[in-house]
């Protein structure tokens, strides 16, 4: 970023700037390795927590094998933007979409865990929740990217798609969003949860005893996310779980990340999402709730 141009994004009347093709709201593992991408096709506006992790966010962050120089902001300083894709935790969504339409954008993708019901009341912007098995975790130097995976937008963000396609990032649009929501839950009530309670990244779940667990949290989740609308039979289900494993098996999940932390984890989110449907129909998931119940206590410790 030129300095003409930084000074004018940090004016008093930083929301009359020309807008950036592209913010991303979220400064954590995924959304670092998702800028450091987006960039190679065009200015991408980078949203921190606060103003002094927007400054680290200017003066360089180590993205795998590189230091990027990002264009950081933080509330209430904030660029005007045509799209924005969120990348928070859970619970930042509200303050999150808050920020996100203050840039005046034409559309808002959540790229978050979980079920969320984003669309804001009142407002002409489109709010959607995509999905994304882009994978990255911290290190103690920064930031390692894991995997482009693909990424999955709603109708109405084919713009975005293209931008995330210019960046070489596999993106398509996705016309059974619910669908595919319910699968990306399905891959993170399975993973997330073990991972994080046994400290393991992803490939070891190919172990014993960790294999057998996934087997029957697969078999438990299976058949409460068909019925809320899931369009995979059980054995595609099952295959998809564990190529996700394969593929990201230097991946350390979100959730294990937080543990790792010393951060509360996303377990309403994610664990939580699915116990509530499956409270709604009925069923009996004994190894999802004692894994929630374990996540649980973790959580406490961290108060």
């Amino acid at each position: 970023m030129d300095s003409s141009r930084q000074r004018e994004a940090f004016s008093t009347d930083v929301l009359q700037a020309a807008p950036y093709p592209v913010a991303i709201i979220g400064a954590g593992a995924l959304g670092l390795s998702l800028a450091s991408r987006l960039i190679r096709s065009g200015p991408v506006a980078l949203v921190a927590s606060n103003a002094d992790a927007a400054q680290r966010l200017r003066a360089g962050v180590r993205v795998g094998a590189v230091v990027e120089r990002f264009d950081g902001f933080a509330a209430p300083r904030l660029p005007r933007a045509d799209w924005v894709v969120v990348v928070v935790k859970a619970g930042g969504t509200r303050d999150a979409l808050r920020s996100a339409l203050a840039m005046r954008p034409r559309g808002v993708l959540s790229l978050q865990n979980g079920l969320l019901d984003l669309e804001p009341a009142g407002t002409g912007t489109c709010v959607a929740q995509g999905v994304t098995t882009m994978g990255a975790f911290r290190t103690d130097e920064g930031v390692m990217p894991v995997s482009d995976g693909e990424t999955l937008m709603p109708q109405g963000f084919e713009p975005l798609a293209a931008l995330f396609q210019q960046a070489g990032l596999p993106a398509r649009i996705e016309v059974a969003m619910q669908a595919a929501r319910l699968a990306k839950l399905l891959v993170n009530v399975v993973l997330n949860p073990l991972t994080a309670v046994f400290r393991v990244r992803t490939g070891e779940l190919l172990a014993a005893p960790y294999m057998n667990h996934v087997e029957a949290l697969v078999a438990e989740a299976w058949p409460v996310l068909r019925a809320a609308g899931l369009m995979l039979e059980f054995d595609e289900a099952r295959a998809k779980v564990w190529s996700v494993v394969r593929s990201t098996a230097d991946n350390r999940t979100s959730m294990l990340q937080d543990v790792l932390a010393g951060r509360r984890t996303e377990r309403e989110a994610i664990t939580g999402a699915f116990l509530r449907l499956a409270d709604g129909n009925g069923a009996a998931v004994p190894t999802h709730r004692a894994l929630h119940t374990l996540l649980g206590q973790i959580d406490a410790d961290r108060c």
